[in-house]
């Protein structure tokens, strides 16, 4: 790779419905990137399996989440598209680098913590080091820049520790990545409790925009959302449910909160969420034709698997090559 350019990369699992948040939270500012970045977009299905998977139901999210990547403007000719199991250099990179990452790291991630309380029948040895194996993919392609959301910017500290760690110890191997954290939309709240990020896994139906929701469900859910017992259009402490509709607002409109004060002052809450239900409809409204169309021909979308797979297995090839050598495998 010419290290001149840089390179980019990020990876969303195929575990749930994409929600609004993944959509403004990363997918959307993957394609913001120019064109002279190497770009590496990940359908990272071997994530998504420290919680027991239906096999049907996630090679159906694998193609769907692939199918999105597109939708939301990512041109598998200009951006490198595939998906993580098929590029095994990602699990025997992540298996090497579990040896450079202590226990203690591990045990610190707050991550873990809150999905070992969820899932307290199946903490399994995967979830632990999941954030190693987040450092494999990111540390395999020589990444500068991680567009990541705030409550992934801890794994990403864990990442840059263990790059040191090993640089310190064979010389110059891994490239320092960088945490690319955008101004809105990096962290969307859930509808019907604002104090909790919009989870995909969220139980309540009533918390959570997807991607493919219709317009009826886009509006009813937006008409629910928990506010506050005021009735101003403002920006404030206290206001988590008006902050959150304020600022999915502002992702899909791209005005500011004072521009959003001013448009709805003397209206209520009830002209605001039907604002706010319109611009989400209206902003998903490409996104879903195209992904109609892209999942209609699958054919199309192996083709782009295929192609993405084998030429991040390139790149990572040329990354292992030096790893297994300072490490002092044979071949």
């Amino acid at each position: 790779m010419n290290r001149d350019m840089k390179t980019v990369f990020s990876g969303v699992q195929p575990s749930g419905n994409l929600t609004i948040g993944n959509y403004l939270g990363a997918i959307r500012n993957f394609a913001t990137f120019p064109e002279d970045y190497k770009r590496f977009y990940c359908v990272v299905d071997l994530h998504a399996i420290t919680v027991r998977q239906v096999p049907a139901e996630l090679r159906r999210r694998t193609y769907e989440t692939l199918a999105l990547y597109i939708a939301c403007g990512l041109d598998p000719e200009k951006n490198t598209l595939f998906v993580q199991s098929q590029v095994p250099a990602h699990a025997e990179l992540a298996w090497m680098l579990n040896c450079y990452t202590m226990f203690g790291e591990l045990s610190r991630m707050t991550q873990f913590k809150d999905k070992s309380a969820k899932h307290a029948d199946n903490i399994n040895a995967g979830l632990f080091t999941y954030p190693t194996l987040m450092a494999a993919d990111i540390l395999l392609y020589q990444t500068d820049i991680v567009p990541v959301g705030i409550d992934q910017k801890q794994h990403l500290e864990l990442t840059r520790d263990i790059a040191a760690r090993f640089n310190s110890v064979y010389g110059d191997t891994f490239t320092m990545p960088e945490p690319y954290i955008p101004e809105t939309g990096m962290k969307i709240m859930s509808l019907a409790e604002p104090t909790q990020k919009m989870s995909k896994s969220d139980p309540n139906p009533n918390a959570v925009i997807r991607i493919l929701d219709t317009p009826e469900e886009i509006m009813k859910k937006c008409k629910r959302a928990v506010t506050d017992s005021e009735t101003e259009v403002r920006y404030g402490e206290g206001k988590d449910g008006i902050n959150n509709l304020m600022s999915i607002y502002r992702c899909f409109t791209g005005k500011t909160f004072e521009e959003i004060e001013r448009e709805f002052a003397g209206r209520g809450y009830g002209d605001f969420k039907t604002a706010v239900g319109e611009a989400i409809v209206e902003g998903l409204r490409p996104v879903q034709s195209e992904f109609a169309k892209l999942m209609a021909d699958k054919a199309y979308l192996e083709e782009v698997m295929k192609k993405g797979a084998a030429d991040a297995a390139y790149f990572a090839r040329r990354t292992m090559s030096k790893v297994r050598r300072k490490l002092g495998f044979i071949g």
